[in-house]
């Protein structure tokens, strides 16, 4: 038994030095040159009225770049949804009898 205490307790020190260590190589928040801010977001945001057309910058990333997995994000909603539809009439139908 003070085997075991003293394995998980090693394991949960070694879990929180790897999350400590991992936190602390991160770049900081809100610098220019972080990975985050790359030639991607700059596309998206010099080029969307050119390569869309439409005026609004969201829109024409929700609805032209991004439009496949909108529409499957969706379908993943819509599927929960109807899951969840399902199971309440199910419910109901049992409380009846």
């Amino acid at each position: 038994m003070k085997i075991k205490n003293i394995l998980i307790l090693l394991v949960v020190l070694l879990a929180t030095y790897g999350i400590l260590m991992a936190v602390a190589e991160l770049p900081p928040y809100g610098m220019p040159d972080n990975p985050v801010h790359n030639q991607v977001s700059e596309r998206y945001i010099n080029e969307a009225l050119e390569d869309t057309g439409v005026l609004n910058m969201v829109t024409a990333i929700v609805l032209d770049y991004r439009a496949y997995d909108t529409m499957f994000e969706t379908i993943v909603l819509f599927t929960a949804t109807l899951a969840v539809v399902i199971t309440l009439k199910s419910w109901k139908k049992e409380g009846e009898r």
